[in-house]
């Protein structure tokens, strides 16, 4: 995405979504409900008391992610408890809403093919140990690295914990829903069009390009934001 076709302060918020409509969730997870009539972004996000250039440095890596994107610290001027809170509404929609939700169409699709019981349960067992590997790696985030920023921002000794430690560590969780994907598409025999089976086929896939982007998110804009601030509190 050039650098002039970027979402300014200026757009109409609703032109946003009617040129992208997967950036819906990115407003759902800054709490911005629909109805924006012919508001622009910056008086939408402060009417929510939302943080402009945050919510905009965030779509707009949605957007230029698959060109390569680059943190700019000058013109990106992102919030950290900002793009933190996006961050936790991120892990609340994955671990609170769309992985339970996938599991229950996965299970009653599964349950529309009779006689394949074993095959159904390794693949719900499969699912919930994903789900739970999902699960301590968000949690990790909430409870470890997002503390250690509120502390960065306040002032607090932080010992010598550094981002960098979280980024060296930090994995891309979305890569076993690769191998779900496989076990349904290559060895889950159909008698005929499983029509519940294919949409939450669908959903996965979905859920796995929605994971990694929230992965490279917290990569390519929330670990350097952060690295940022240290260097600055540094000097």
């Amino acid at each position: 995405m050039n650098s002039i076709n970027r979402y300014k302060p200026t757009d109409k918020m609703s032109n946003i979504i009617f040129r992208n409509y997967s950036l819906i969730s990115v407003m759902s997870r800054f709490g911005l409900p629909l109805g924006f009539g012919e508001k622009t972004v910056k008086e939408i996000c402060e009417q929510q008391d939302v943080d402009c250039n945050t919510f905009l440095a965030v779509v707009n890596f949605m957007e230029e992610e698959q060109y390569g994107y680059e943190y700019d610290a000058e013109n990106d001027q992102i919030s950290l408890p900002a793009l933190m809170e996006y961050l936790k509404q991120a892990h609340s929609y994955f671990l609170d809403f769309n992985l339970p939700s996938i599991r229950k169409k996965l299970k009653d699709a599964l349950e529309l093919e009779p006689g394949k019981n074993d095959v159904t349960q390794s693949i719900l067992i499969f699912y919930d140990k994903y789900e739970n590997e999902v699960y301590k790696h968000m949690e990790y985030e909430n409870r470890f690295v997002f503390e250690y920023v509120e502390n960065l921002i306040s002032g607090k000794d932080t010992g010598s914990y550094r981002i960098k430690n979280f980024a060296q560590k930090h994995n891309h969780i979305e890569q076993n829903l690769t191998e779900l994907k496989n076990i349904i598409i290559k060895y889950y025999p159909q008698e005929k069009c499983n029509n519940l089976l294919n949409a939450t086929l669908f959903d996965i896939f979905h859920c796995e390009s929605d994971l990694n982007l929230h992965c490279k998110l917290e990569d390519e804009l929330f670990t350097p934001a952060v690295a940022e601030l240290e260097k600055k509190l540094c000097k």
